[in-house]
């Protein structure tokens, strides 16, 4: 029998720690061996059971980072930067895979990630959906085909207790979208428009951000030229679409080797 790939969630209470957790152990590739939680949770000590339901499984979910690394082969990540950063130490100096979900990194905490891929086999993406990495490309092709008198707005939805804005999938758009025009994505996003401060420069790449409902994920890029627009959109229905990446990342970066990829790596989309 072929040994199971050992997992540790960051983040297990959470909406998507809690939906991996529920995967893992259905299924046959993978041992769920670490439950996460941040040291102020009141889930502390307690069965995972208590956040997945039915019977106790021996799993408790525990606030000890190192434990969790150590036994694992894998750690899987949706929880807050300041967690991951702490993780993602840990990953490095364990030589581990580091599946990252989180989003709303500073460029400081971007640059401690990647030193630590220099050890760790880190696969970070702001969203890790087969159909949004499709989208990435598409983006990053049609962005090369047009020139800059084509706009480049995205519109990125998400549900009303999503914490960054804009999100990490509207940033890789954006990013997409500068690397097919061959600039620097800080030099031409635009993320702050207000009343006072409305005019578009020539360039630019606009995002807008809405909140509301329980919306899971949508985004939508439109490149808007005189008389004519292209709009391609991705439309999420439910998480199990990010947890199949984040698991199909976690099989994907064992025995890989140190480097900071992301899901479009895992899917072969680069």
């Amino acid at each position: 029998m072929v040994n199971k790939i050992k997992i540790s969630v960051v983040g297990a209470a959470g909406k998507m720690g809690s939906q991996i957790i529920s995967q893992v152990l259905g299924s046959d590739i993978f041992e769920l061996v670490g439950a996460l939680e941040s040291s102020k949770s009141d889930l502390l000590g307690a069965d995972i059971s208590k956040v997945i339901g039915g019977d106790p499984l021996g799993i408790i979910i525990t606030d000890d980072s190192l434990d969790c690394v150590l036994r694992s082969d894998a750690i899987i990540d949706f929880s807050s930067p300041i967690s991951t950063i702490s993780v993602c130490e840990l990953a490095a100096q364990a030589r581990k895979v580091h599946v990252i979900g989180t989003t709303g990194f500073t460029p400081e905490q971007e640059e401690q990630i990647l030193a630590a891929a220099r050890h760790a086999t880190i696969i970070k993406s702001g969203n890790m959906s087969l159909g949004v990495n499709a989208l990435l490309g598409t983006v990053e092709k049609i962005s090369s085909s047009l020139d800059s008198s084509w706009d480049i707005e995205i519109s990125d939805t998400h549900h009303r207790d999503k914490v960054d804005s804009p999100s990490g999938t509207a940033l890789d758009l954006a990013e997409a979208a500068a690397s097919g025009r061959g600039v620097d994505v800080d030099s031409v996003k635009d993320i702050a428009r207000n009343g006072a401060n409305l005019e578009r420069k020539e360039g630019n790449i606009g995002i807008v951000s809405l909140r509301g409902g329980s919306v899971v994920g949508d985004h939508s890029v439109i490149f808007a030229g005189d008389g004519e627009r292209i709009v391609v959109s991705h439309f999420a229905e439910n998480r199990n679409i990010f947890v199949k990446g984040a698991l199909k990342s976690a099989e994907w970066g064992v025995n890989k080797g140190p480097g900071l990829f992301s899901t479009k790596d895992v899917l072969g989309f680069k």
